[in-house]
């Protein structure tokens, strides 16, 4: 079934100990724009984002939204800063020989003197950040491809009607169009026997008159090509996204075929059910501007 372009998806999830949430939501666009945001400390796995939002929306404006949280799956370690603990305890030696004082320096006083220590994190391997963004990125792709195929399906219900709309207007039209060529002759045949009078009538000039005038305002190759395009048009709708740009194509054809119909008949009737048609076939057009 077709897809809207229309959509939202999120998703967070911890992936050995690497905590990412991914954000997606999506407008209309002729083309894929894709726009991902990422700390600065994961900025290498932009284009990994770009490609797997690439492998599943052919068409639309993409925001995409992930933040990483590390600080659980980095390693936390000790650096003992040796010159400065060193001079620390020569400095006490010093103090302990010259005022005859208690040498009471442990290992434990050592470590709590200023700038002993210190913690070192080592950096996450990019291999783990690039494996956790691209599992929970998966899981919003998918949450997004379910809400625009909801509204895929909700697109594709009203275009199908709109277009048996149209489909049962196209067989009044061609229904309509010999009954204004019978009616041209009576006509024709009235006021050529009020002008003639009692001269006569000729009916082969009738004849002649009727077939030309059923020639000018004959609507069947319009009305063949517009039930064509609309087999066409519910066949791709069958098919599947991405077919937005082939129906929007679509469409315009068939405006063609309705426009060339209501410039070839003079009829009132047939010329209101010509705006009705044109009408019905602007609200697919709008419709399909949402289509992947």
């Amino acid at each position: 079934m077709i897809k809207s372009m229309t959509g939202y998806g999120g998703a967070k999830g911890e992936v050995k100990n690497i905590l990412v949430s991914a954000e997606l939501k999506s407008v209309n666009n002729r083309h894929l724009d894709t726009s991902v945001r990422l700390p600065k400390s994961c900025l290498f796995a932009e284009e990994s984002v770009r490609n797997a939002v690439k492998d599943a929306i052919s068409r639309g404006k993409v925001d995409v939204f992930i933040s990483v949280d590390t600080s659980q799956a980095d390693e936390v370690s000790i650096v003992v800063n040796e010159p400065l603990a060193a001079a620390y305890v020569r400095a006490a030696h010093e103090v302990f020989d010259k005022f005859g004082v208690t040498d009471d320096m442990t290992a434990s006083r050592l470590l709590r003197m200023p700038e002993v220590i210190s913690t070192e994190r080592s950096d996450t391997d990019k291999d783990d950040v690039l494996e956790a963004i691209g599992t929970v990125l998966g899981v919003a792709l998918a949450q997004f491809d379910e809400m625009r195929t909801r509204e895929g399906d909700k697109l594709n219900a009203d275009i199908l009607d709109k277009l048996a709309n149209i489909e049962r207007m196209v067989g009044w039209v061609e229904a309509r169009s010999p009954e204004t060529v019978k009616e041209y002759r009576e006509k024709l045949l009235a006021r050529m026997t009020e002008v003639l009078g009692e001269a006569g009538v000729d009916e082969a000039r009738i004849l002649q008159e009727a077939a030309i005038y059923a020639d000018k305002i004959a609507v069947d190759e319009e009305t063949v090509r517009l039930r064509s395009h609309i087999a066409q048009f519910r066949l791709m709708l069958e098919g599947g996204s991405p077919v937005g740009r082939k129906l929007d194509f679509l469409v315009q054809e068939m405006n063609r075929e309705i426009n060339t119909t209501g410039s070839k008949c003079s009829d009132s009737e047939i010329a209101n059910t010509v705006i009705a048609m044109k009408a019905e076939l602007e609200k697919i057009r709008e419709q399909i501007q949402n289509i992947e």
